[in-house]
């Protein structure tokens, strides 16, 4: 059902929300520091978790991307609500804290990218695409 979607849409974003808030707290900035990206990355992790398990059903899927679609202008409503200019007066932290989540995307990125391994590029996929338009049994391993 399309509400299953919506209710798991719905406690990522409560969860989001929460450890947004706590780690405001942490930080010491009276906002929520990255709640709606947390939310984003649980629901991400809670699809693929559903898709190894089986359990990703139509309705299911149907209601995550309903309301993934909303995503973007979703993330710019709210942090047009964010008063950069008031956080940044509030002292260092704020500059330490997005200096450090850079760090850590970059990090994140570079780490995803060596554990996937090789990753066949568009320019070798179109090479063998045609390779394998011109010369006919090369699939089978025989040519000619």
């Amino acid at each position: 059902m399309t509400v299953s979607g919506v209710a798991l849409l719905s406690v990522c974003t409560l969860l989001g929300v929460l450890l947004g808030d706590l780690l405001g707290i942490a930080l010491g900035v009276k906002a929520n520091v990255g709640g709606v990206g947390i939310a984003m990355m649980f629901l991400i992790a809670a699809r693929l978790w559903l898709v190894r398990h089986g359990l990703l059903s139509h309705g299911l899927k149907t209601g995550v991307e309903f309301w993934g679609s909303f995503y973007i202008p979703i993330v710019v409503a709210m942090a047009a609500q964010q008063n950069v200019v008031a956080a940044a007066k509030g002292g260092p932290i704020v500059v330490i804290a997005g200096i450090g989540a850079v760090a850590v995307c970059f990090a994140m990125v570079a780490l995803i990218g060596r554990l996937s391994g090789r990753v066949e590029t568009m320019d070798e996929i179109e090479a063998r695409e045609a390779l394998e338009a011109s010369v006919p049994h090369f699939k089978s391993g025989r040519i000619g």
